[in-house]
This record gives structure tokens, C-alpha cells and sequence, in this order.
């Protein structure tokens, strides 16, 4: 079962402070790589240890990028000259010095690689040189549960390979990447608040044709980071809309940049489902019902509606719900609804809230 970034970082730490290996399997451009980074300040507050991250792309090594190379001068046994090996400098870091040793890209390495690899898992040490007591390993490939390898071209791992690592297929949820993307200097508000209320075009869901671009989350983050640095989306983007339409094409596909740019051109009139909770209603003065069902969808795609609602949002949604044109608010009585199951202490406070207007709206259309 596919387990969120939320989830992961629980875990994680408890099987690193164990010392055993953890490999994340997941779809490209999910952000899979960061978490890792993030695990070095994850596990620094627990244990206290300070931990640089070194990084090697194993489908890039060969034999002699893992085993190092023959020392010159060797050693003698009993007399006799023998062969050993420099390790590489990677290698050698990551046994004199606490590291999390991460290894991307381990299913696209070659056999030989894979191999050496073993024994780097099961006894924590190549060709006689042992890891530091406090370097942990980490490797990301790509493929598992819910995005399969067989859309990459990576190698096939067997269950004796597999058995060596802690193995976790990671799914992040839209929350994953708001939660990171809050924190990111690069990420704008009008990016912010696109995904949150665009949930699918942060990335594709589904069959992937050839040659063509879609979005990503690590996709979302260049694109963000370009209109950062040219400064695009200042005073609100309208006045670059053509640049950032053809920016967006490149990095997350046509169907995603056409919404982007929409979105940026009427901003100033956009309405967040957070506004919605927030009471902020003053923009709706001259909305269709269009307008109100778009609303409506976001409210239904945020799962807002399964977490913790203070008395004032669950407010919020009864005054919004008997704004709604009659059509829309029963089609936000139903998400209501079918919200119940999950939180059903809220879904009595806002049926409660709203049914006399609710028999209003029944009395009327029965009369028609």
C-alpha cells in the first residue's frame, strides 16, 4: 500500500535510527529526491547528529565508481604483495564522517552495481571499508504500486534484492506538496493558490503518450522558480501573460499552462475555498452561477471538508450555501453529504445551519 510523504517522514527515522536501508518507490518528478534531502534536519532533531547528504546517481556507476581502485603500493600477507583498493571519495565520506548516503536511480544501474550494492546493505561496508556507525542509506527509484515500471526504462529487482532494503511505494498528496511549497521562497501565492484550487493539473494521472509534456510536481517547482527569478508574476502577472503561457507550455504542458494563464489574468477575482471559510464574500457581488459551481468543485476537491472546521467556517459554508443560486446549492448540499461519512459531527452542524433554507429552495421548485 502506497503511503503519503506525511506518513513516510513518521516512519522513516525509527527504521534509519535502526540503521537498516530504505528505498522510495514512486512516479518521476515527485519529489521523492527532497524528501531525502529533508530527512538530514528530520533526523539531526531527533538524534542530534548532523548529517550531510551525499548523493550518487547508481545508474551513472560502474564496478570501479563502487569498489575504487587498485592501490599502487598494496599491503603484504605473510610476506607476500597483495592487491587491495582506494575507495572512491564518496565512499570514503561516507565511513569517516556521519552521512545519509543516498543512491538514486539504483534500478537503472547495472548488474555488476546492483550487486555491490548487497553487501553494502547487509554489512554496511565494501571490500573490507565499513560505514560510519551514524551514515544511513536512502535510495529512490522509480515505479511501484501506483506508478508502473513498466512506463520506465529500469531493471526488474528480484525478492532477494528487494529483501535488503526497507521498501516503502510513496503516493504524496496534494497537501504534501502545499505543505512543502508554503516554506518555498520560489513558489508564488498565485501559484499556491492555482494548485490548491487546480488540484489536477499538478500532475498527470494516468497513461503517459509518447513525446508529450505534462505537468509534475518537480515540473511546477522549475516553472515557479523561472517567473520568480524574471519576476513575471509581479503586481499580479497581467502584464506577461503571453510570456507565461509559453514558459508554462515548456515545463507542465499545454492543457496546464492555458488554465495558468486564465488564472493569472482574473486573478483579482479569484475566490479561495479558504476565502469561503474566512468569510470573504465581498468578490461574489457579480458571480454567475458558473462561478458559484466552480467554487463549489474546489470546496469538493479540497477535502476541507474532512478536517477540523471551526465554528466560524462551518458558519462561513451556511451563509455561502444560501448565496448559492438553487441549482448550486443543492449541488453543495449533496457534497456536504457525501462528506458525512468521514466527519459526520460537522455535516449535522451545517445541515442544521441550512435547512430551513434548504425547504425554502424544495418549497419553491415544487411550486414551479
Amino acid at each position: 500500500m502506497a503511503i503519503d510523504f506525511k506518513t513516510f517522514v513518521s516512519v522513516a527515522p525509527i527504521i534509519a535510527q535502526a540503521r537498516h536501508p530504505i528505498m522510495i518507490r514512486g512516479g518521476h518528478g515527485k519529489g521523492k529526491s527532497q524528501v531525502v534531502y529533508a530527512m538530514a534536519d528530520k533526523l539531526q532533531a531527533i538524534d542530534g547528529i548532523s548529517r550531510i547528504v551525499v548523493e550518487r546517481r547508481a545508474s551513472q556507476m560502474t564496478e570501479g565508481d563502487l569498489l575504487g581502485l587498485p592501490d599502487p603500493d598494496g599491503r603484504k600477507i605473510n610476506g607476500e604483495r597483495a592487491t587491495t583498493f582506494c575507495p572512491p571519495d564518496w565512499f570514503v565520506q561516507a565511513c569517516t564522517e556521519p552521512c545519509i548516503l543516498f543512491l538514486d536511480e539504483v534500478d537503472r544501474a547495472t548488474l555488476e552495481v546492483r550487486q555491490g550494492i548487497f553487501e553494502l546493505c547487509d554489512s554496511r561496508k565494501i571490500a573490507g571499508h565499513v560505514l560510519h556507525e551514524d551514515t544511513v542509506i536512502f535510495a529512490a527509484v522509480n515505479g511501484g504500486e501506483h506508478d508502473s515500471a513498466a512506463q520506465y526504462q529500469v531493471n526488474e529487482m528480484d525478492p532477494a534484492e528487494l529483501d535488503r532494503w526497507t521498501v516503502y511505494d510513496v503516493e504524496p498528496t496534494v497537501e504534501d506538496w502545499l505543505t512543502w511549497a508554503k516554506d518555498c521562497p520560489e513558489i508564488s501565492e498565485i501559484v499556491y493558490d492555482f494548485i490548491n484550487n487546480e488540484r489536477k493539473h499538478l500532475e498527470h494521472n494516468g497513461e503517459f503518450e509518447p513525446n508529450k509534456v505534462y505537468p509534475s510536481r518537480r515540473s511546477w517547482h522549475r516553472f515557479a522558480a523561472t517567473m520568480h527569478q524574471a519576476n513575471l508574476l509581479a503586481d499580479g502577472g497581467k502584464d506577461n501573460l503571453a510570456m507565461i503561457y509559453n514558459l508554462g507550455t515548456g515545463f507542465v504542458g499545454f492543457e496546464a499552462a492555458v488554465s495558468f494563464r486564465d488564472f493569472v489574468e482574473k486573478y483579482e477575482c479569484q475566490v479561495t475555498v479558504e476565502d469561503m471559510l474566512n468569510g470573504k464574500f465581498e468578490k461574489m457581488a457579480t458571480w454567475e452561477i458558473n462561478d458559484y459551481v466552480a467554487l463549489v468543485d474546489k470546496l469538493e476537491g479540497s477535502d476541507k471538508l474532512k478536517t477540523q472546521l471551526t465554528e466560524e467556517q462551518l458558519e462561513n459554508i451556511a451563509k455561502f450555501f444560501k448565496m448559492c443560486p438553487s441549482e448550486c446549492a443543492m449541488k453543495l448540499w449533496g457534497v456536504v453529504s457525501g462528506a458525512a461519512a468521514d466527519n459526520s459531527d460537522v455535516i449535522i452542524k451545517i445541515h442544521s445551519m441550512c435547512q430551513d433554507h434548504l425547504v425554502t429552495i424544495l418549497g419553491a421548485e415544487n411550486n414551479e
